[in-house]
């Protein structure tokens, strides 16, 4: 059985951390692909900020894409919406098929429509295979870049000859090593000159996309005016041929032509889109916010919905329990068929040492969203500190079945099969959720010792074997 690697921590969105904010653009890492010196040691991804799983974020995000998906002829059924605990506003697009968004995307967006125009673009990059194309350019440009440092190099060796007492030839150590550089920097420039037709590329795209499906492209418009209105690239002082984004003021005007000429350009926002937007972007302020910023965004001024959501989340978080429950049950009051109420109830009851209690709440948020798997592997957890191991293994095994790349549903199924007393499956599915999370160490430890107790062949002595010959790649 084959395994995928998360690249970055996945981390429950009630233990995320606050951290600076800091670009994930992926053209970074393919803008210095040609410098031998950047190399990344193996392992420095444990310190990139860590995917965030929360079952409503998911769902909304999925229930914007999936339209955008069907509008652009993707596979939406393998096209998998990431959510990153990072605050700055971004999104990218890779390994083929993985849209990631950072929450600071979410908690800055006002309005549905400029997070589906954010989606409509980075869609615009999967249907166009602008990845394959990448990849194949970036290949190109090596092949230019070796030949021509193969010839910086023969000059500098003509040039050291030549060096002698009455030679006129200079042995300018910066100009020797701008013959080195100089293919390099060619090569790099040609490959983000590549990019900044994929960006075009897929505006152009999006708008197409946001036509075909009703929907106004104001909102992907916002996003680059927030660009250029920041001041994030400096016009002035900067080389436009080094970016691997087109110029926020060009990209604008030409995206503002484009979506101006669609018919669809008036279309308002969607008031049960909106009124989910606004919870969501209370719940991330409520749970990565400062109480100072909790406060000023949401303050006992504001009653509506969202507001509540997220003070009841930021008493929660800070460990106001009492105050938290009243808080929720109150939400629960308004919306009793929201699920992700009910869910917090659970949760809060959990950590708070109630393991029993929460499971009422839990199974109430699974039974009104049924594919939300983050809530139930918070009920498989529940499960488990409630010594209910065997209902726990079931709601688990479910999940990882359903997302094979869930660390934490392995984390908390390892938990399970121990208080089963089934050693090689308790290993086992240790491996598999350290392996998940990068921590590959302990991921072969528990698999060679999972393995020992596995007859030769089994499905379980084979997963343990994969993750005993895995060897992580070399940056």
């Amino acid at each position: 059985m084959a395994f995928m690697v998360q690249v970055v921590r996945q981390t429950p969105i009630s233990k995320v951390a606050r951290a600076p904010a800091r670009g994930a653009a992926l053209l970074l890492a393919l803008a210095t692909a040609l410098a031998p010196a950047a190399r990344a040691q193996e392992g420095a991804g444990q310190n990139m900020p860590g995917v965030i799983r929360d079952a409503e974020v998911e769902q909304l995000l999925r229930d914007y894409a999936t339209p955008i998906f069907r509008a652009a002829g993707v596979n939406g059924g393998a096209t998998k919406i990431i959510l990153i605990g990072d605050r700055s506003f971004n999104a990218f697009v890779a390994n083929g098929r993985k849209i990631f968004v950072n929450v600071g995307a979410i908690m800055e967006a006002k309005a549905p429509s400029e997070i589906i125009g954010v989606l409509a673009h980075e869609t615009g990059h999967i249907a166009g295979g602008h990845l394959a194309g990448i990849h194949a350019e970036m290949a190109k440009a090596q092949i230019f870049a070796i030949a021509g440092m193969l010839v910086g190099a023969g000059g500098m060796v003509a040039t050291a000859r030549s060096n002698r007492p009455g030679s006129q030839v200079g042995s300018d150590a910066v100009g020797q090593m701008g013959m080195i550089l100089g293919p390099q920097e060619l090569a790099r420039r040609s490959i983000l000159s590549y990019v900044r037709s994929q960006e075009e590329a897929a505006d152009r795209a999006a708008v197409k996309y946001l036509e075909n499906t009703g929907q106004s492209a104001k909102g992907l418009l916002a996003t680059l005016e927030r660009f250029e209105n920041e001041s994030l690239f400096k016009t002035s002082s900067i080389d436009p041929y080094t970016l691997s984004h087109p110029l926020p003021r060009e990209r604008l005007s030409n995206l503002e032509t484009a979506a101006r000429a669609s018919p669809t350009f008036k279309s308002p926002e969607q008031p049960a889109l909106q009124a989910r937007h606004d919870l969501v972007r209370a719940k991330l302020v409520g749970f990565m916010g400062t109480t100072a910023e909790i406060g000023r965004r949401y303050p006992l001024s504001d009653q509506s919905l969202a507001g509540k959501y997220a003070r009841a989340v930021s008493a929660y978080r800070f460990g106001r329990i009492a105050d938290a429950q009243a808080q929720v049950d109150a939400l629960i009051a308004a919306q009793p068929n929201n699920p992700y109420f009910h869910e917090l109830k659970g949760q809060a009851l959990l950590e708070s040492g109630k393991a029993t209690e929460s499971l009422g709440p839990l199974r109430k948020a699974v039974g009104l969203a049924p594919n939300g798997l983050p809530i139930r592997v918070l009920l498989g957890h529940a499960l488990v500190a409630a010594d209910q191991a065997d209902e726990a293994v079931k709601v688990l095994t479910q999940v990882t079945q359903s997302d094979p790349e869930d660390g934490e549903a392995f984390q908390y199924l390892a938990m399970a099969y121990d208080k089963k007393g089934n050693v090689p499956q308790s290993q086992l599915a240790a491996a598999q959720g350290f392996f998940l999370n990068g921590r590959y160490i302990e991921a072969r430890t528990q698999a060679d010792r999972a393995k020992r107790q596995f007859p030769e062949g089994s499905p379980g002595w084979l997963k343990a074997d994969d993750i005993l010959n895995y060897r992580p790649p070399k940056f």
